[in-house]
């Protein structure tokens, strides 16, 4: 399938009338309205407008009730509410703030991570798909959706590098690398925010969580961080800063203290790297309360003390923590915070509403006939099925069981997932009432014929430790002519506050695919989940592993497709799976030292483990397809390169099996030897190439000075001179073809 078109059908639902571009006035021309309301703001509207409080319906994080909310609307005490949806509450609320004596118009912001009215794949499982045009549509149907729903403003895409698999919260990013990452985040806010603010399609992103609250100790969430500058510089600022060049609208700070700081109180992070260093226009937004959350980090003595933190630090919007709305004009007045840092903050909140159109009219986002056309459109869920499609991963197929054929006359659907609709929405996705998610088995229901037979069997509950079950499954497996299993986690096992110290398969599932197995017929094996999980067992003896993740709305008729071949799997892993906790974090780049075990095998006074191989079970960027592709023919434009030029390196990537499918030739390279010790191999560019069986290609990659550059040990960007490897496979530990070339000054 050609990549191009899901973003031409990921358009089709929207209309004629959201795709005339919006005229957005030049920026002086916003900053002189801008000027002009802010020299008639009191200091307690100024203050208003950094506050931010959540519905009373729906709650995110520790709720601190307030009943004089809409009051405070009214009288301009709030600039922004969140878990406000649809647009005719959108619109209710919006006209309590037209009752303000400014009437500044709200934001509306939500949570949209995957998906609106139509759920998409967990942002992990899209990343998955290494496809920067699918990871768009997705992010566009999103926007699309929750604009037309009155919505201005989603907190998303998180961009946070994990490379501890126990932290929940790596469902919601893109995995370990830091290339990788960097690509999804920009093609993420270009989702968003479509062809510009004040569009009707368009939504803020908030790029978040600054910064490295992917690192937090221990994979438990909210904990502390502690990493050399070095290490932030390199892993885990760049997805930042590739969202804040794509004109990111605004950005979120993150829970964790870094290296003794908390984030939101950080004025490196905020004021010295983001609003400094990178001249970002925007606007920060807290994390849901972690202004007043300084107080239990031990970091503010109350909550007075931490809003004077927060704004010297440069939050400039305080997400239902109370804390603005309560201390800051007594800061003000007691002269301990400077009322400029108040009016840059409320400058840049007002800009975006002069940008998003709001002050020409309030309510131009709440259209409910609009709404209506547009959520849940047969071509938003084509789209949702498509980007589903791409985001599975085939990690064994031994002996070619798949795909299957859709001659078979009796399939086994056997599991606590098979049969699941609400956990194929996987965690973090918007609630609907009578939501239409199809589970695998209408996934399967929808694809064969009336000549075949599908028979079902739970086996076992998710978490639970019963095998009641059991007997019935392996009953069932009997009978069939290929059995297919769904396990993995419940949607609520993965996410926010969701870390696990476990990982792997919850409960008796590996032992009920060991009962099945046992019967001698073949087996499939469907993982769902929001994170890497082990299953060691599964992984040695089934015949054939898909990891299906959490894919949305469309779940089953995208995995019914794989499984027939309807679409030949191409995703690839964003994320190194461990094989057992003891080895987290397991990532591919990581360094030599300076007893190193070439094949990662335990081997005495080396750095290994007595008991496993250091690998990782399946390594960053793996992934099978049903057909077979072979690399040959590396070529290098010249083998050294002064810094000002560039190297081409060509090779041939051919189709050598019998089906049409998609490889992703992956370039990786070492610097051999540097002032900074370097990873042994390192992501600089990939190509999702689609070919026919027999169709070969040219592949071509450039190399500068960039993709060999590096902090050095003052922390300057640079590249030196010397030897460089370079690498090409189709995963980072399989590597295919190999060279070498010299970095002259």
């Amino acid at each position: 399938m050609s990549l191009k078109p899901l973003l031409t059908i990921a358009m089709l639902a929207i209309g004629a009338q959201l795709l005339a571009q919006y005229k957005q006035p030049a920026p002086d021309v916003i900053d002189k309205k801008v000027e002009a309301l802010l020299s008639q703001m009191t200091l307690e509207e100024k203050i208003g407008q950094l506050n931010q409080y959540t519905s009373d319906r729906l709650a995110t994080g520790p709720l601190t009730p307030n009943s004089a909310k809409y009051q405070e609307i009214k009288d301009g005490k709030v600039g922004s509410m969140l878990n406000i949806r649809g647009a005719k509450e959108t619109r209710m609320i919006q006209e309590m703030a037209m009752q303000s004596r400014l009437k500044i118009p709200l934001l509306f912001g939500l949570d949209v991570i995957h998906g609106y009215r139509v759920t998409f794949p967990i942002p992990l499982a899209e990343a998955a798909s290494w496809d920067m045009n699918a990871i768009e549509s997705s992010a566009r149907v999103a926007a699309t959706e929750s604009a037309a729903s009155g919505i201005h403003w989603t907190f998303a895409p998180m961009v946070d590098i994990a490379r501890d698999p126990r932290w929940g919260r790596v469902m919601e990013g893109a995995g370990e690398d830091t290339y990788l990452g960097s690509l999804i985040a920009r093609a993420r806010v270009r989702g968003f925010q479509g062809k510009g603010l004040g569009n009707l399609d368009a939504v803020m992103a908030c790029v978040k969580h600054f910064a490295a609250y992917g690192a937090a100790l221990a994979g438990r969430d909210y904990n502390s961080v502690d990493m050399s500058d070095r290490q932030l510089w390199e892993i885990y600022l760049p997805p930042f800063k590739a969202a804040a060049d794509e004109g990111a609208a605004t950005f979120m700070n993150s829970f964790n203290d870094l290296n003794g700081i908390p984030a939101t109180g950080n004025a490196y992070l905020q004021r010295d790297i983001l609003k400094g260093k990178w001249n970002f226009k925007g606007f920060v937004v807290s994390d849901w309360g972690s202004i007043s959350e300084m107080i239990a980090h031990g970091f503010a003595k109350d909550n007075t003390d931490a809003a004077r933190l927060a704004m010297l630090a440069g939050s400039d919007m305080d997400m239902e923590g109370h804390a603005y709305i309560n201390g800051l004009a007594g800061l003000v007045r007691d002269k301990k915070v400077d009322v400029a840092l108040i009016d840059d903050a409320v400058r840049r909140v007002l800009h975006k509403k002069f940008e998003m159109g709001l002050f020409d009219d309030p309510y131009r986002f709440s259209n409910e006939g609009r709404e209506k056309k547009v959520l849940n459109s047969v071509a938003n869920r084509k789209t949702a099925r498509e980007v589903a499609e791409k985001s599975i991963v085939l990690l064994k197929n031994d002996n070619q069981l798949l795909p299957l054929s859709k001659s078979a006359k009796t399939i086994a659907v056997i599991g606590p997932l098979g049969k699941s609709s609400t956990d194929m929405k996987g965690f973090w996705s918007v609630d609907w009432e009578n939501d239409h998610l199809v589970s695998l088995f209408e996934g399967l229901q929808n694809k064969v014929g009336k000549q075949t037979q599908l028979l079902y069997s739970q086996g076992c509950a998710i978490k639970d430790s019963s095998r009641n079950g059991f007997a019935d499954a392996v009953a069932t497996a009997q009978k069939a002519d290929v059995v297919v299993m769904a396990v993995g986690e419940a949607f609520d096992m993965s996410g926010e506050a969701k870390s696990r110290s476990n990982i792997h398969l919850p409960g008796v599932q590996e032992e009920l695919i060991k009962a099945v197995q046992a019967t001698g017929k073949p087996v499939v094996v469907l993982v769902m989940g929001g994170r890497p999980l082990i299953f060691n067992w599964t992984a040695d003896h089934a015949n054939a592993i898909l990891y299906t993740w959490w894919l949305g709305s469309e779940a089953g008729n995208a995995i019914a497709d794989v499984l027939f071949g309807d679409y030949n799997p191409a995703g690839k892993l964003p994320m190194s799976f461990p094989r057992a906790e003891g080895q987290i974090p397991v990532f591919y780049n990581a360094k030599s030292t300076g007893r190193p075990s070439p094949d990662g095998m335990p081997a005495p006074y080396r750095s290994t483990y007595l008991d496993l191989p250091n690998t990782p079970r399946y390594a960053f960027g793996y992934g099978l397809s049903y057909t077979s592709f072979a690399f040959s023919d590396l070529k290098l434009s010249k083998s050294t390169m002064q810094a000002n030029e560039t190297i081409e390196i060509s090779f041939t990537l051919k189709n050598t099996g019998r089906y049409t499918g998609e490889e992703v030739a992956q370039l990786y390279l070492q610097d051999v030897t540097a002032s900074i010790t370097r990873p042994v191999k390192e992501l600089k560019d990939f190509q999702k190439v689609l070919l026919k069986p027999g169709e070969s290609k040219t592949i071509t990659f450039t190399v500068n000075k960039d993709k060999l550059s590096f902090y050095d040990q003052k922390m300057n960007w640079t590249a030196e001179p010397g030897e460089f490897k370079l690498m090409i496979g189709n995963s980072s530990d399989h590597i295919l073809l190999q060279d070498k070339f010299e970095l002259f000054n």
